[in-house]
């Protein structure tokens, strides 16, 4: 029972970050659209991975990660450009003379999905505060024993949680999308949004802070 009680904090936890509409989601939404499940199922094995690397870079305390917050600003500005950039050429994407959306810069490529999965997880650095502090308070409230074999299972169902999530936009974005005239145009606009919003977001929390 405790061990089924960590496996489904965890998953829990994950999957409702997962809700909100953010880059990893609406790109796993892309994805199935454009191609088909089997590539955004791929994407989002990949996302999920480097998501549960963060979760035990967290679990291994904030010591480790103080010490090397200096990558972390890095990356931080780094992903602020990233997606800007993005955003910016999602936004400015046309119709093809067939009618069809053009599809966005950096999914018009041969990149293997899993490998774009996980790059675009490792530059979203906001998800290794988001675990230490959801730790923090699991540790601090003994939900989570501090032992290896707890942090291991509530890792494992963190991830399930990742795909959870993106599995549901997935799986919905493709049914609303099939529903909408021009549905593919109005998701392109939707991801470049999404992605010059986050861009904004982490500009003004990477200028509030020297930690991330």
């Amino acid at each position: 029972m405790a061990v089924f009680s960590l496996f489904f904090y965890g998953w829990l936890l994950s999957f409702l970050g997962q809700l909100p509409l953010g880059n990893m989601s609406v790109t796993a939404t892309q994805i199935a659209v454009r191609e088909n499940m089997r590539q955004a199922w791929l994407y989002a094995l990949g996302v999920t991975w480097v998501e549960m690397v963060y979760l035990r870079l967290a679990l291994m305390g904030t010591d480790w990660v103080l010490q090397n917050s200096w990558w972390f600003q890095v990356l931080g500005w780094g992903t602020v450009v990233l997606f800007l950039v993005l955003g910016i050429l999602a936004l400015r994407s046309k119709p093809q003379p067939d009618g069809q959306a053009k599809a966005p810069v950096f999914l018009n490529n041969s990149t293997h999905r899993f490998w774009l999965g996980s790059i675009m997880s490792c530059l979203n650095p906001l998800q290794l505060p988001f675990w230490i502090l959801w730790t923090t308070v699991f540790l601090q409230h003994q939900v989570l024993p501090s032992n290896a074999a707890a942090f291991w299972v509530f890792t494992l169902g963190a991830g399930a949680g990742t795909i959870s999530g993106l599995a549901l936009y997935m799986y919905a974005g493709r049914f609303w999308v099939s529903r909408l005239q021009n549905g593919q145009q109005k998701l392109n606009l939707v991801m470049g949004l999404v992605f010059v919003l986050s861009a904004c977001i982490q500009a003004w929390r990477m200028a509030q802070t020297d930690s991330f």
